[in-house]
Order: C-alpha cells, then sequence, then structure tokens
C-alpha cells in the first residue's frame, strides 16, 4: 500500500511483466506515467504523478468528479498531452507522438464508455466487427471473431439484434465485446457500470473479471460505483470441467487487481481492497463513507 505523502517514483513494479510472460523481467510496463503534470488554466488536474501497470494487471481509478480519472485515461490515448512528464503505453511514448504515430498505439488499445456508443441502425454483429471491417479485415474473419467474443460475453444468440432490442446490461456488455474484437493488449472502462441496476451492473463486472483473468488484459477501470469495484477486485474467474466461474477470490491481496484514489492532482492511496478498507488515512475514510453500500 502507498499513501499520500511518500516516494511516488515508479515502483518496482513496473520492471515486472504481467501474467504469462515469465522470463520477460524487463518488459515495459502496460501503462507508465513519469512525473506527470497537467492543468487546464489554473486548474490542477494532476501533480507530478508517477504509477506503472504491469502487463495483464488491473488498477481501479476511484475519485471524486473532476479528479482526474477520466483526464488520464485520456492522456492515455493521446487525446491530451501533459504540461510536464512522460506517459508510456507498452513503451511507447505516447505524449510526443504526431496523430499518425498514434493510429497503431490506439489499434491496441480498446475502449469502453458509459455511453455504450452503439450504432442504433447496425445489428450487434455490426456493432462489434465495425473496427475491424473499417481496417479492411475480411469478412469472413470479422465474422469468425465477433462470434467468438460475443460467445465469450454469452451473447452468441443476440447476434443479429439491433440495440433497441436490448437491455441495458447487454448494451454494456455488447460494447466491452466490440472494443475487445481487435484483440487489444490495453482496456479502458470509462463508467462503463453507472446508470445500471445493481443486478444487471453485476453480469458486466463478471465480464470485465473474465477479460482480465481469462484473456490477461491489462485494464483500468474508472468507477464511481464502490460496490462493483470491490467485487470486481475480490472475485475471479476460473476455469473448471470445460465452464468458466466466478468465484471470490483465494487472495485478497493479490497485486493484479489494485485501487488507486486521486485527490488534489495525487495518489491519496494505492493498494489492495483489503488494504483500502482499512486505511486509516482520514481522506480515505471519508471518501468510503460517503459510498454505498454503508461499510
Amino acid at each position: 500500500m502507498r499513501t499520500h505523502g511518500q516516494d511516488p517514483a515508479v515502483s518496482a513494479e513496473s520492471e515486472r511483466a504481467g501474467p504469462g510472460h515469465a522470463g520477460e523481467a524487463t518488459a515495459p510496463a502496460a501503462v507508465e506515467f513519469r512525473q506527470v503534470s497537467l492543468a487546464f488554466d489554473d486548474n490542477v488536474v494532476l501533480r507530478d504523478l508517477s504509477f506503472a501497470v504491469p502487463r495483464g494487471a488491473m488498477r481501479i481509478l476511484l475519485g471524486a468528479s473532476g479528479s482526474g480519472k477520466t483526464v488520464m485515461l485520456k492522456l492515455m490515448l493521446g487525446l491530451l498531452r501533459p504540461d510536464a512528464g512522460h506517459v508510456l503505453v507498452n513503451g511507447e511514448q505516447v505524449n510526443t507522438m504526431t496523430e499518425e504515430e498514434l493510429l497503431p498505439v490506439r489499434v491496441g488499445i480498446g475502449m469502453v464508455f458509459q455511453e455504450n456508443a452503439l450504432f442504433d441502425s447496425l445489428t450487434v454483429a455490426e456493432n462489434v466487427g465495425y473496427g475491424l471491417s473499417d481496417r479492411g479485415v475480411p469478412a469472413d474473419q470479422v465474422r469468425a471473431r465477433v462470434e467468438e467474443v460475443l460467445g465469450f460475453i454469452g451473447l452468441g444468440e443476440y447476434v443479429d439484434r439491433l440495440p433497441a432490442e436490448l437491455s441495458g446490461g447487454q448494451r454494456r456488455r455488447v460494447a466491452i465485446a466490440r472494443a475487445m474484437a481487435p484483440r487489444p493488449t490495453l482496456l479502458l472502462l470509462d463508467d462503463p457500470i453507472t446508470g445500471l441496476d445493481p443486478l444487471i451492473a453485476t453480469t458486466v463486472d463478471r465480464e470485465i473479471i473474465k477479460l482480465r483473468d481469462l484473456e490477461h488484459v491489462t485494464s483500468i477501470l474508472v468507477t464511481h460505483q464502490i460496490r462493483d469495484a470491490f467485487y470486481i477486485a475480490t472475485h475471479e474467474a476460473v476455469r473448471h470441467d470445460g465452464r468458466v466461474r466466478i468465484t471470490a477470490a483465494e487472495d485478497s491481496d493479490s497485486p493484479l487487481a489494485r485501487f488507486m484514489l486521486l485527490r488534489e492532482g495525487q495518489f491519496r492511496f494505492e493498494g489492495s481492497a483489503e488494504e483500502l478498507l482499512a486505511s486509516d488515512d482520514p481522506y480515505v475514510k471519508e471518501y468510503l463513507l460517503k459510498t454505498l453500500p454503508p461499510w
């Protein structure tokens, strides 16, 4: 665990590879911020921020509205540039790239928004395969990949339906499938659970867990939904007798899913779900007390 006031230097975690990368001790982190600062006029959003996300790991970004969570995602995509510092994605310094240079980097990044942003006039299959078709992938390969990802998220039978024929949770899952279709190595999720009732939200939570644990996709989740954040951080996906099960994680202090709480442009807290709940930091306790369910 790291709390406000400690050394913000990039941790040794950035020197380790994620799951499935044994022997690659020097593999670059999936995402790394090095002393990043950004302000909009007099409003300082990020202040000398440093962290690294190993490949295959998950980071859950928490913080009050306007604390800079979505700004961090935009920096990773190269949509914003920092005033100071460096932003690296898979070892590539994106903050100095031109739009043309950013294109191949963005191909490896999947993005899921709160709004879903599905095309209403296209079927589920056409929505999921849109990015592949747009890149000139042959139609038979697009169809095979669409069926694969829809099967993975349990929506294979909805392939020919329109978004209007789906529930809110199903539309969010289709958005996740669309982001995953090009096989990204990094998945950015910007509040994908907000607005869903708890039962439907859990179906989306489970897909995010499956992507992390079975596909080993590095993921960064921005959310205000603390209940869902803790569910994702404390559960794991396992294959058993050919089927996928979501169970309570055996290791509640797993380094794969870690929380990062932003305040005033810096991380006030970094650590596991267990460490977050046990924190004595006054701001962390205040933040949790303002969330539901009550702690």
